[in-house]
């Protein structure tokens, strides 16, 4: 019989219920001294490196070969996790900035639309933009809070199958591998060493989308989200108050959240990748219709809103 240390076992756990086995096709392997004939192995024999050594979960990890990614020349790589966060943040961050815009410039014209009194449309401004970040970084961590309570509970999980249920979770890792493309005997080589290096991350990178070193933040998405909301707001709030006619001081406002509503539009269309145009005129359409609203209100009625 030829020796072949090198082949893997195409693996397709089928559980012996009365002799607590499992059955694989394995290949000869000189180290177990086993067989293509041996039909029956230990289902234990199938779960290297043993739970007790902590293996499956990562405890005691196997170093990998390679960390990284080398590029070729004029090539740029970024780690996929650590890319989408980013560019999650910083859509956050100007969907924030847009909300400050529009909600404080509304807020502003509206009561401009009762009392032009620049002391007044100051403290109208100050409220909103108090109010409407405090309520942006509340609402951003109640949210946010939810997602990672969320992501630790499947996390828990899949930590839980791992330790009960190795063998099926090296079969399912296998299948997950074998629909990228892979043929099933490299499918679960490749699950083998990612799980003899860290299975719970190999698990939740592949099946469950989620890395477990990079948990969404609540403070973070609060403080981020309330800066933003603060940083947009101020843009209204400001022009609001240089000294000149009210109706200067109102196309000024008109006029920089119209550019302001551009540029985030703009920003917004190049993160996800829709039409820039579209999204520019629905931006500023909202925008200006929000204001023209809240003017408006104010007349008819007189009071602030």
């Amino acid at each position: 019989m030829e020796n072949n240390a090198d082949a893997q076992p195409h693996i397709n756990p089928v559980t012996d219920h009365d002799s607590h086995r499992t059955q694989v096709n394995v290949p000869y392997d000189p180290a177990t001294k086993h067989s293509h004939n041996d039909r029956y192995v230990d289902e234990s024999r199938t779960r290297i490196p043993s739970i007790a050594q902590g293996g499956w979960l990562g405890i005691e990890q196997t170093p990998a070969s390679r960390d990284e990614i080398t590029p070729h020349a004029g090539e740029i790589h970024n780690k996929a996790n650590e890319s989408s966060k980013a560019l999650n943040s910083l859509r956050a961050a100007v969907l924030g900035a847009n909300d400050g815009i529009v909600s404080v410039a509304g807020t502003i014209l509206g009561v401009a639309g009762a009392d032009n009194n620049p002391h007044v449309l100051l403290i109208a401004g100050v409220a909103a933009i108090s109010a409407g970040a405090f309520s942006m970084a509340g609402g951003e961590y109640v949210s946010v809070s939810a997602q990672r309570d969320t992501e630790k509970s499947i996390l828990d999980k899949e930590r839980w199958e791992l330790i009960n249920l190795p063998v099926e979770e090296l079969d399912e890792l296998t299948q997950i591998y074998e629909t990228k493309g892979m043929t099933r005997p490299t499918a679960y080589k490749a699950a083998y060493e990612a799980m003899h290096h860290d299975a719970l991350r190999a698990h939740a990178l592949e099946e469950l989308n989620i890395d477990p070193d990079e948990l969404t933040n609540p403070w973070q998405a609060a403080i981020s989200s309330f800066f933003a909301f603060v940083s947009g707001g101020l843009l209204p709030l400001l022009i609001s108050q240089i000294p000149a006619s009210f109706l200067a001081r109102v196309s000024f406002i008109v006029l920089a959240v119209a550019f302001a509503l551009l540029l985030t539009g703009f920003i917004s269309a190049q993160i996800v990748g829709t039409r820039k145009h579209k999204a520019i005129i629905r931006n500023v359409v909202m925008g200006l219709s929000t204001m023209l609203f809240a003017w408006v209100i104010g007349k008819i009625f007189g009071v602030t809103v």
